[in-house]
Order: C-alpha cells, then structure tokens, then sequence
C-alpha cells in the first residue's frame, strides 16, 4: 500500500523557507503560514500545478491560488468548464468545490521573492511524487508556467529538453498522462497581455475535449 505524502504544517526540510515562515508569522500573524496543501478530490483526472503558494494567497488563505488574481482567473475559467461549483469569494470557507480536478504546487511553502532554489524544489518533490501515485484516475496535468513545466519533467525523471515549454502547447507522455501548458496566470502576465482570458480559456477548450474523448 503506497502511503500518501504531505509536509506537516511546521515542516523544517527547508531552512530559508522556514526562516521565511517564521518571519511572517510575526508580520502577519492572521496568515496561514505554512505548507499548503492541494485542493480537490484525489480521483480527479485533472490536476494543476503552480510553482509555489503566494505570499498574500495561498500562503495567507491555506487554500491554492485563493485571494490573489491568479486565482480570479483560474477559479473562474474552472467553474466555466466545468471543473468547478459554487461561487470563488477569496476564502478557503467560500464553499466553493472543485470537480474532476484538483490543484497542487511544486514547493509546498511561500518562498522569498515568489522563487525557490531548486534544492527546495528537489527537497518538496516526494510529495509531489505521492500526489500522483494517489491519483489513479489521473489523465491530464496542466503547468503554470515554465518553472512548474519544468518541475513536472523532473518528478517524471524526464530531461527538461525532452518536451519543450509553450503556451497552449500538450504532450503525451509515455505514462498514459497528457501535459498541458499555459503560462501563469498572474497579475503581471494578464496586465502585459502576455496571457489573455481567452488564450487561458483555449487550453481548457483542450483540456476538456481531451477528458470527454
């Protein structure tokens, strides 16, 4: 029997993460603060991956992509195609309740300056393995951003030139498992328009034919 993974809520694998924790434990003492778990049914055959929870999202609310505008616009395009109920209000109490997908993060902890080292992504990476060793329904993956393309290619033991990142962009993996990508859906990235509502809706619009075939 494969024993499913999580960091406990002190984890202390990483050092400059925890310092960081800590740190904002005393900042903002009504944060979360501390590794966040994944959201959504564990029988799910969606699941998306981020990088790493936000300082003032997930890492505040415990709950992924929740209270920042990435998760505006995930939260949003999921109920619209299906992979959501309820109403997103910001809140990991909001009621809102994911379907046939689930949402995860590469690093567990908020890290300084959104970006951590790739020790502390190596170090996270075993949960992230158990996460898809509990998932047996799993078909498709979908990647915010490079960075977690990139993380999904290690977690598989694949080289990183092995399939290459692009918007809009899916490969069939050798395991049965469909990888999607899209870039982040960031603040910065719709405000630049490097990533638009309609170009994020797009790689659902692949998402869900792929599921229904």
């Amino acid at each position: 029997m494969t024993t499913y993974l999580q960091p406990d809520r002190d984890c202390l694998l990483c050092p400059r993460l925890v310092e960081f924790r800590r740190a904002n434990q005393a900042k903002f003492p009504d944060f979360y603060n501390g590794p966040v778990r994944p959201f959504g049914p564990l029988d799910a055959r969606l699941l998306v991956v981020g990088l790493a929870p936000g300082l003032k999202g997930a890492n505040a609310t415990g709950r992924p992509f929740t209270g920042d505008y990435a998760g505006d616009l995930l939260y949003g395009t999921l109920k619209k195609f299906g992979f959501a109920t309820g109403t997103y209000a910001k809140r990991p109490d909001d009621g809102l309740e994911l379907v046939d997908c689930r949402i995860t993060n590469a690093v567990k902890c908020v890290p300084p300056e959104n970006k951590p080292t790739g020790p502390e992504a190596n170090t996270c990476r075993p949960f992230l393995i158990s996460e898809f060793a509990a998932m047996k329904n799993l078909s498709a993956i979908l990647c915010l951003g490079q960075v977690a393309h990139q993380a999904m290619l290690r977690t598989f033991g694949l080289k990183l030139s092995s399939l290459k990142f692009g918007h809009g962009a899916s490969h069939q993996m050798e395991n049965g498992i469909t990888l999607f990508d899209s870039y982040h859906c960031s603040r910065y990235n719709t405000q630049t328009y490097r990533l638009t509502p309609e170009m994020f809706e797009n790689v659902f619009v692949d998402i869900r034919a792929h599921l229904d075939r």
